[in-house]
């Protein structure tokens, strides 16, 4: 399938699900002439400090850069600037009505969707390397456990002294001394990413005292040679991943905490307690674990991490469908002061997606709520326009979502259609009255098993024939071989 069919292909997705694949010439033109106003009231000078980013090889929208003081006692100063996307945006004009619309990029084997015009997202609202750029500058202090001690948020601005990666920064993390160039040119950066993996491990290790689950789930990456599709191979975590995951969950935390603090309603990321407990239970019972009656995220989480020291083969597999029964997140509206909105999965009480405001509405509505805060202003969103924001992010989400999984079957059959008759090693990841799904790995793709279903249930190790394929619809047919 040549890439402009592909192409073709997600743009029909994306309308069939409601979904805007090109901006209005009125954006493309509010954009352009975009410019970000002049800087008034609080805004820091922070661009002395060896801010960095880390994000995949060919990334261009970066939303967020770091640093890390080590104070005495063992306490860091961790520092997460967000790029004030809002100082670009209008809000009620036509680039911001895209952006609501939409609710957020869609990453597609044929190519990125993106929120904003990329004049914007991956130019003048980008925290590129040697630009200075005004942020949101989440500022936190640390204790050794892990225990955020106190944050404050405020504006500044700053500047990109080195754009990493994350396969050379594990990589270097790991032992490979020769993965980042930049350590000779950038004074304070080897230290700087010495003291960022100690303080996002002391993050993590305090939330998965307190449940965080620990799973390790596999995505494919389609790969591109040409222009034109030849694999789709796994894309893994790796330490540098977690290592900015962990950051930015602090810094979403801590933001969540302020808005709080401040008596303003917020859009919170919420995934509730777990519906279908009782299916958590039956699985670890297959292992010879009994959990709780009620869902303890704490234990499911020691019986994970037992699973991954038994069978470290096995533990993308069990990850998936642990996060299958989990369920998905949701966008809810919390009014001040509210409880119980809390995120299962991540163990934190306060959750608000705030640090990827090129690429996710709900980030830069958060983003507008803290300026407001910050300068004394009125709310720019009421409760009531939460509430219809936070349903219409979560739909689309989901949208975006369905999008991107149509598209990255349409590619993959594509590359198995003059495979037909193989046979391979598969993994069966869902099994329904909706029908029986199984992956391989070699491409790492998915299908449904339409032949030899009987007995089949998730988890199941089978070795499957491929019997048929439809590009243009996404059909990958499998039997039992």
């Amino acid at each position: 399938m040549p890439p402009s069919s592909l192409h073709q292909l997600a743009v029909e997705a994306m309308r069939t699900r409601g979904l805007l694949p090109a901006f209005s010439a009125q954006a493309l033109q509010e954009a352009a002439g975009s410019t970000a106003p002049a800087q008034r009231g609080d805004i820091r000078d922070l661009r002395q400090r060896t801010w960095f980013s880390i994000d995949n090889d060919d990334t261009r929208d970066l939303d967020q850069l770091s640093v890390a003081e080590l104070l005495a006692g063992g306490v860091v100063r961790l520092l997460v600037a967000v790029a004030d996307v809002d100082a670009l945006v209008r809000p009620g004009g036509a680039v911001d009505a895209h952006a609501r619309a939409n609710t957020t990029s869609v990453y597609t084997a044929a190519g990125v969707f993106p929120m904003l015009p990329e004049v914007l997202s991956t130019d003048r609202s980008s925290l590129h390397e040697g630009q200075e750029r005004l942020a949101v500058v989440v500022d936190m202090l640390v204790q050794p456990d892990g225990d955020v001690l106190s944050a404050k948020l405020y504006r500044a601005v700053v500047l990109n002294r080195a754009k990493l990666t994350y396969d050379r920064v594990s990589r270097w993390l790991d032992g490979d001394a020769a993965a980042l160039p930049q350590l000779a040119s950038v004074p304070g950066l080897e230290q700087q990413l010495r003291v960022h993996d100690a303080v996002a491990t002391q993050l993590r290790q305090l939330r998965q005292r307190s449940g965080a689950l620990n799973v390790a789930t596999v995505s494919a990456r389609p790969v591109f040679q040409d222009g034109r599709l030849v694999d789709m191979r796994p894309d893994e975590k790796n330490r540098a991943k977690d290592l900015i995951a962990d950051l930015m969950i602090a810094a979403n935390t801590a933001t969540a905490r302020f808005l709080a603090a401040q008596g303003l309603p917020s859009l919170r990321r919420f995934l509730q307690s777990p519906r279908r407990w009782d299916r958590i239970e039956a699985l670890a019972a297959g292992f010879g674990v009994t959990l709780p009656a009620d869902p303890d995220p704490v234990a499911l989480d020691q019986f994970l991490r037992a699973q991954r020291q038994a069978d470290p083969g096995g533990f993308a597999d069990l990850s998936l469908r642990i996060v299958k029964m989990l369920g998905s997140g949701s966008y809810v509206a919390a009014a001040p002061g509210a409880t119980n909105l809390g995120h299962f999965g991540l163990a934190v009480s306060d959750y608000a997606h705030s640090t990827a405001p090129n690429r996710r509405f709900p980030d830069l509505v958060t983003q507008r709520l803290v300026k407001a805060a910050l300068a004394g202003d009125t709310p720019p969103y009421g409760f009531d326009d939460l509430v219809e924001i936070a349903r219409h992010c979560t739909l689309q989400e989901d949208n975006a979502s369905k999008v991107e999984r149509q598209v990255l079957k349409a590619a993959a059959a594509w590359l198995l259609q003059e495979r037909i008759g193989e046979t391979f090693d598969a993994i069966v990841t869902g099994a329904s009255p909706k029908g029986t799904f199984v992956r391989i790995a070699q491409p790492l793709v998915e299908g449904r098993l339409v032949r030899g279903l009987e007995g089949a249930d998730v988890g199941d190790a089978l070795r499957v024939r491929l019997v048929s394929v439809d590009a243009a619809q996404g059909f990958i047919d499998f039997e039992r071989a």
